[in-house]
């Protein structure tokens, strides 16, 4: 059960993750293998934990280039989530980048997809994850995505 910042947690850990997004408005999901160490099978987005001495940016940068294969070129930050699982307080900075068009290459995970928000309802996701795909919806339709929108 995943839940808000729980003041009594052990642990905190930061987390940086990318919403790629086409031009028709879909994201890009990544379907975690059956044997990844947390939420096997589950939908997500790409990205992973900031290690020591790294900045989110820097973070984002280098989990999508190993997730993916992706250089990123202006990933923005988009909003910073904050939630507990377990005894552990996570912070997750969410970047969004429209996509370049560029191959992508599947370096972790077991597939990925193209979705509208509106066609994820029935992808198994954490609540966190949840949340942050209902958003951007909301970001998608708005004219902030870009200037040339």
């Amino acid at each position: 059960m995943l839940s808000r910042p729980d003041q009594d947690a052990m642990f905190s850990k930061q987390l940086a993750a990318l919403i790629l997004f086409n031009h028709e408005n879909r994201i890009l999901l990544q379907h975690r293998s059956e044997d990844a160490p947390a939420f096997p099978g589950y939908w997500s987005l790409f990205g992973g934990g900031v290690e020591r001495g790294e900045t989110p940016e820097q973070a984002v940068r280098r989990e999508v280039l190993e997730e993916l294969g992706y250089r990123t070129t202006e990933p923005r930050l988009w909003r910073v989530q904050q939630y507990t699982h377990h005894v552990v307080n996570y912070e997750r900075y969410i970047f969004v980048e429209e996509y370049d068009g560029s191959e992508l290459i599947l370096g972790e995970g077991q597939a990925m997809g193209w979705f509208l928000p509106s066609e994820t309802n029935a992808l198994r996701m954490t609540d966190p994850t949840r949340r942050i795909v209902e958003a951007v919806a909301g970001f998608l339709a708005s004219s902030e995505t870009s200037p040339s929108r």
